[in-house]
């Protein structure tokens, strides 16, 4: 009678897909470049207040160093956020959705501040929020 030793095969029965793995690690990647760009912006709102030019009046009307210490602030914890979700936890996921879904609503209401530059963060969240909540269960389960 012989018996067969186990090999690698036998263990190698992961179900991850390659490309929610790779979405992820874009999404990752996208949180922290978001987070770098919102504290960038906030610290030139706070060092030069005449940078941004208002445009029209919205009702988020705040002084520009206000808005600077939102942005640096909201910055760091999209950037953590995003260095979280390479841990690949559920919690981190859910993190990494909060702290884009409010980098979107910042950068909405920034809209009078500086318009294209607040659009491409908006569609950058929207695609970070759509990977970690469409891909997320495929890389932890």
């Amino acid at each position: 009678m012989t018996t067969r030793q186990p090999d690698a095969s036998d263990y190698t029965t992961s179900s991850r897909s390659p490309a929610a793995v790779g979405l992820i690690i874009f999404a990752g990647i996208m949180m922290i470049m978001i987070g770098v760009f919102e504290a960038i912006q906030g610290l030139v709102a706070l060092f030069n207040d005449e940078f941004y030019v208002v445009g029209q009046e919205w009702v988020f009307e705040f002084d520009i160093t206000t808005w600077g210490w939102i942005h640096l602030i909201a910055g760091i914890v999209v950037a953590v956020a995003g260095f979280f979700v390479f841990q690949g936890a559920v919690w981190a996921r859910a993190v990494g959705i909060a702290a884009a879904v409010t980098a979107a609503v910042l950068n909405f209401m920034w809209l009078p501040y500086y318009p294209i530059w607040s659009l491409l963060i908006i569609a950058l969240s929207v695609f970070v929020i759509w990977a970690l909540a469409a891909h997320g269960r495929d890389v932890t389960s």
